[in-house]
């Protein structure tokens, strides 16, 4: 799916550059569910926007992403679907959800408003939002912090897109709710064949569902593997401080791999 070679991101702020990104190697393999864990400014967020080309303007580049899967520069909202951590400032909240979720689907798919509407009421029965066709009418404020959270995943996958982001999209929900956006994902990931990156600081939380697990720290990845390879042989003492404070290997996963 994607390349990164030797990826640097370093920001510019009142005359000081910041590294957010060091020296990143790492492959995105299609159709994976890679999980990035990692504390507030380990860089993972970062890593996120980079991927989806959607870094402030105050941002520097260095290194190479490759997308040999796609043959071509990926288009954010068209080929990257990105879900962001807070649906609240993410959705506009003078619009409503039919009609945000409709000019997704009509900017990317060349489709007229009346398909795009009706596209858009699918997508919200797909992510089980209850009575979708009063919430296409419905404005953000009216709506759960988890019903928004689902429309912003509704329109993440407006347009198909191959690869979905998803930037701690449950750190502001309480753990029902947490299992069932995560065991959405799954789904939606399973059912459309996409390639998953879930960003998140709780290694519990991804312990249950990732294919593989992406560790980083002080904008450095310090450590990649199949799941229970790192959990259960960590190499690095960071990884291993994070499994020891938060999972106990010996109860069930937080997320059901099956539901």
């Amino acid at each position: 799916m994607a390349h990164l070679d030797g990826v640097s991101v370093t920001h510019r702020a009142d005359g000081k550059t910041t590294a957010a990104l060091e020296a990143v190697d790492l492959d995105i393999i299609s159709g994976e569910r890679l999980a990035i864990i990692g504390e507030s400014g380990s860089g993972k967020s970062t890593l996120a926007l980079a991927l989806a080309g959607l870094l402030p303007d105050n941002a520097d580049v260095t290194g190479r992403i490759r997308w040999p899967a796609l043959g071509h520069t990926p288009l954010p909202g068209r080929d990257i679907g990105f879900v962001f951590q807070d649906a609240g400032a993410s959705l506009n909240p003078v619009l409503t959800v039919g009609e945000q979720i409709a000019e997704v689907a009509q900017a990317h798919l060349g489709i007229g408003w009346y398909e795009a509407y009706g596209h858009a009421l699918r997508l919200l029965e797909r992510v089980h939002i209850p009575q979708p066709e009063a919430a296409l009418g419905a404005y953000p404020h009216q709506l759960s912090g988890g019903q928004r959270q689902r429309v912003c995943i509704a329109s993440a996958i407006a347009a198909r897109p191959k690869l979905l982001i998803a930037d701690e999209p449950t750190s502001a929900l309480d753990m029902v709710v947490q299992a069932e956006i995560v065991a959405l994902l799954q789904e939606l990931v399973r059912e459309d064949g996409m390639t998953l990156v879930f960003i998140t600081h709780d290694i519990a939380l991804a312990s249950g569902f990732a294919d593989r697990i992406a560790v980083f720290r002080k904008a450095r990845l310090v450590e990649i593997g199949p799941r229970e390879k790192v959990l259960a042989h960590p190499r690095d003492a960071y990884t291993a401080s994070l499994i020891a404070s938060h999972i106990d290997l010996h109860s069930p996963p937080l997320i059901d791999e099956a539901a």
